[in-house]
């Protein structure tokens, strides 16, 4: 098992504020890692300290088996980070920004002006690529910034909530630009708060809460961590959100969740058979607009493993 990111015993301190305390982690090559968590749990101090930007207090990390303490150049020859938002210059063309970082890289002219061709047609921006970036939309702009990323070839790519603010259609087919990468050897490490976000791209999944990890496997392993299944009801007016909630209370399942606006109340179970078949009964004569039986979602795998929400805010959801 060949390792991209190996870290042990990370701890970082910013005043009294442990940001990562005492952190393991590792990252296959060949995959893509996903890092769940709150906001404040360390997540982008982790990938700052992949990214050597952060200098740490202690522990061990190597980044493509280099030491980012002692090995810092060779770390930032292998990775490219892209941040939460778009680090473009407005008042250049695409084809300039990429060609500007490629340069940056160590490119001559000629290695430059071909990168950056290819990933204009990479990501689909090769129509626009000589029109300035001030006129791009969010969405291409941060295509673009992906592109920039990739101008030198890296091994390993951090993305640092890629998504943030994006319409549903960008961040679609961001995700599709991502997947591309990897089936071409690019490695990614992303941070997202956007829970579809990693069940459709990571192949792994890191949850961190206050600087350690407190689980880690695929997206399908973490919920079955967690075991049983999710009755979900959707009612029709917002009005009985209540009455379905008491309802279920008086049944032996788990705890009941409610979520007003959404008009959804939700419980799990073990035996899921049976225990729809009585949830059905208790809610009889409730106008009801959907009951499904699913799986559980990355957030409440995250509020099971550690007892409390994985933000402070409900974790957004792309609208489907």
């Amino acid at each position: 098992m060949a390792l991209m990111i190996e870290a042990t015993g990370l701890t970082k301190r910013f005043g009294k504020t442990r940001a990562l305390d005492g952190l393991d982690l590792t990252a296959e090559t060949g995959r893509v890692v996903a890092l769940l968590g709150p906001n404040g749990a360390g997540k982008t101090t982790f990938v700052r300290a992949v990214a050597t930007l952060v200098r740490l207090d202690g522990g061990v990390l190597r980044v493509g088996g280099y030491d980012v303490r002692r090995d810092a150049a060779a770390v930032r020859r292998i990775i490219a980070l892209a941040g939460q938002f778009a680090a473009v210059e407005p008042a250049m063309t695409g084809r300039e920004n990429l060609e500007m970082v490629a340069r940056l890289s160590g490119r001559d002219r000629t290695s430059a002006r071909s990168s950056a061709s290819s990933v204009l047609d990479r990501f689909g921006l090769a129509e626009v690529a000589d029109q300035l970036v001030r006129t791009y939309s969010g969405g291409m702009r941060r295509k673009l910034d992906l592109g920039a990323s990739l101008v030198g070839a890296p091994r390993l790519l951090l993305l640092d909530e890629p998504t943030t603010g994006l319409d549903p259609r960008s961040r679609i087919e961001l995700w599709d630009a991502i997947r591309e990468l990897v089936g071409q050897g690019t490695d990614v490490l992303l941070t997202t708060q956007y829970l579809d976000e990693a069940d459709n791209l990571a192949s792994d999944v890191v949850i961190i809460d206050h600087g350690r990890v407190v689980a880690a496997g695929t997206p399908s392993e973490l919920k079955q961590r967690v075991g049983g299944k999710i009755i979900e009801i959707h009612a029709r007016r917002e009005v009985d959100v209540a009455r379905i909630a008491q309802a279920l209370q008086h049944l032996d399942h788990g705890e009941v969740h409610l979520d007003p606006a959404t008009r959804r109340v939700s419980v799990s179970v073990e035996d899921s058979g049976s225990e729809l078949m009585h949830t059905l009964k208790a809610v009889e004569g409730i106008e009801l607009e959907d009951v499904s039986l699913r799986q559980p979602r990355l957030d409440e795998v995250f509020l099971a493993l550690t007892g409390h929400p994985t933000s402070d805010r409900v974790l957004e959801r792309a609208v489907s």
